[in-house]
């Protein structure tokens, strides 16, 4: 005992003969800036910041639009379509996620330069270049949507959103901060998207010689490893030239539009052309094969290697392992679903017959008492109806009201309240039994080859009519024509409806809308695109009731929309807080 007392105390004078650190708290281990410039993951951790904020799903905004419902009554959609959007509700916001990334960009250029990435100073120089090239492109990409969304009509004039190009902090001068015009936004777009094509390869391959290095890096005695270890194939999902092409169609597109275009320069002539530089990227008027169901070609999708794309996807976040998420959501209720998107009557009618004539016309062949027979092939593909087949097992679907099964019409909870649901975006090998789950890897495009040729028909139609290629190697009849004969709409080997129209502007331009609206379904454009053409907004959201083998069309939900809605809102507090103007009606 008297040995163990004696120890303590020697410790303890041993101790108070030193110096007392071990008494005072520890620095934290907390970062800053100032610790950037030797730590490139550090630094590449704000870069990372902007890709996290990219889009990671499907977000179903079409349940806002006259294309579907909720099965949920209380979706925030089913609320905002029906009366309840507001500037301080706003489901489509893209105020607090666009601004969070262009922050951490933002910091991420402001610091790109001082970074020692490499020893080597053309991989160094590789490095710095790449990565503020990435910020460029992706900021862009974040400005266009908040463009999409917060841009608009105020004071007599088309508006834009504050620009942001230095990272704030608590000494920045926000009391000056004023809403730019919509022109000073696209002008900031496109030069940001100048500076990441001139910054970034086109696409992220390994070279097998000298030949491929750029000169700058050649001069710096860069090698084939170096470049292939910084720009070459690993890299690949980034941002790349060849993205940045295709934000700046999609920008351009926005700008030339009915509800845009007075407050702009961007002229239809130029969006069409920034489409043709990425078409013409992608080898001409050439489209994907199995394009039309990019999310279940299950073998490719599910033999991808790291990185690589298939023909119908110009960029795509990475594929996280199997799910069944996305599944969880859309089966109907039999298959063990909660059946949440139901389309409408509305998008169903907007497929043509499969000689490629809309139902409404004379020569199209369409029976009411048997509305799904000889229609588009895509229209199968795309949607489940009464008496259709899906899942790992190939169920039967009855959505009529004496079907007999929870799939019918309003007949528990998770029931479609349209009569259909959804086929598109799902991998039909998952099961969801309980007693058998099993999951499949998805597919998550953040831009598809076919927009950008759909966004080539339609400014090509607007700036030179339907049969004019304004000095490029196909015109907006041929890009449709190709995009038809691919959904298998032709008769005795013609597109006669086509045909028909393809002097004639004005149906064209009707012809080119629906089409984007069939292709580029329940992927988020149909919302934005209504509000882009000036359209109106409030069609009633219809459904079909089949009942004793009769189909009778009835409406399901309003479309509660001003006409000022054409353009969304700025977030009420931002209005609050700095006292911006906001946009007419709000």
């Amino acid at each position: 005992m008297y040995k163990k007392i004696l120890f303590f105390v020697l410790v303890a004078l041993g101790l108070s003969s030193c110096e007392a650190d071990f008494l005072e708290p520890a620095i934290e281990n907390n970062r800053d800036l100032n610790d950037i410039q030797d730590e490139p993951s550090f630094a590449l951790g704000l870069l990372y910041n902007g890709y996290t904020r990219l889009p990671g799903g499907f977000s179903f905004n079409d349940m806002a639009t006259d294309d579907a419902v909720s099965s949920d009554e209380d979706n925030a959609y089913s609320d905002m379509a029906t009366g309840q959007w507001a500037a301080n509700f706003n489901p489509v916001s893209q105020w607090q996620n666009s601004y969070a990334a262009i922050q951490y960009l933002n910091l991420m250029l402001s610091k790109a330069d001082t970074v020692t990435y490499a020893e080597s100073p053309a991989v160094n120089q590789m490095f710095k270049d790449r990565t503020k090239g990435e910020v460029y492109g992706l900021r862009a990409f974040f400005m266009h949507n908040l463009l999409q969304a917060h841009g608009g009509m105020a004071g007599g004039e088309i508006l834009g959103v504050p620009i942001f190009l230095e990272p704030q902090d608590s000494n920045t001068d926000f009391s000056s901060l004023q809403r730019a015009t919509f022109e000073a936004v696209m002008q900031q777009i496109y030069s940001d998207i100048q500076n990441a094509i001139d910054l970034l390869p086109l696409d992220y391959e390994d070279i097998g010689s000298e030949a491929g290095i750029p000169d700058v890096y050649l001069n710096m005695d860069a090698n084939v490893n170096d470049y292939n270890r910084v720009l070459g194939k690993t890299n690949r999902l980034r941002m790349t030239g060849r993205v940045a092409l295709a934000i700046r169609s999609r920008a351009a597109l926005l700008a030339a539009s009915p509800a845009f275009n007075q407050g702009t320069t961007t002229t239809w002539e130029d969006a069409a052309n920034y489409a043709a530089d990425v078409i013409d990227e992608n080898g001409g008027n050439v489209l994907a094969s199995n394009g039309v169901t990019w999310y279940d070609n299950r073998s490719e999708i599910d033999n991808l290697a790291a990185g690589i794309n298939p023909p119908e996807i110009l960029w795509r976040s990475n594929m996280p392992g199997p799910s069944s998420a996305l599944e969880e959501q859309i089966y109907p209720p039999s298959l063990f679903g909660d059946g949440l998107v139901n389309p409408t009557q509305n998008l169903v009618d907007a497929f043509p017959m499969a000689n490629g004539f809309p139902i409404t016309h004379l020569e199209s062949g369409y029976d009411p008492a048997n509305p799904y027979a000889n229609r588009d092939p895509r229209l199968l593909e795309f949607i489940v109806v009464n008496g259709s087949q899906l899942g790992p097992f190939n169920e039967t679907i009855l959505t009529a009201v004496d079907g007999g099964t929870i799939d019918g019409l309003n007949i528990v909870e998770s029931s479609t309240r349209t009569g259909y649901y959804l086929r598109k975006l799902l991998r039909e090998d998952v099961n969801l039994n309980p007693q058998s789950v099993n999951q499949q890897r998805h597919i998550n495009p953040l831009i598809r080859y076919t927009e950008i040729y759909l966004n080539y028909a339609e400014a090509a139609n607007e700036a030179w009519g339907p049969m004019n290629s304004g000095g490029n190697t196909y015109s907006a009849y041929d890009v449709i024509r190709a995009i038809r004969e691919r959904a298998g709409l032709s008769e005795n080997g013609g597109d006669v409806y086509l045909e028909s129209i393809k002097a004639d502007q004005d149906a064209m331009r009707e012809l080119i809308r629906n089409e984007r609206r069939l292709e580029l379904s329940f992927e988020g454009f149909r919302f934005w695109d209504l509000r882009r053409w000036n359209e109106d907004l409030s069609e009633m959201a219809m459904g079909d009731k089949i009942e004793n083998g009769n189909h009778t069309i009835i409406p399901v939900e309003p479309r509660l929309y001003a006409d000022y809605m054409i353009y969304g809102p700025i977030p009420y507090s931002e209005i609050l807080k700095f006292g911006f103007t906001q946009n007419m009606g709000w």
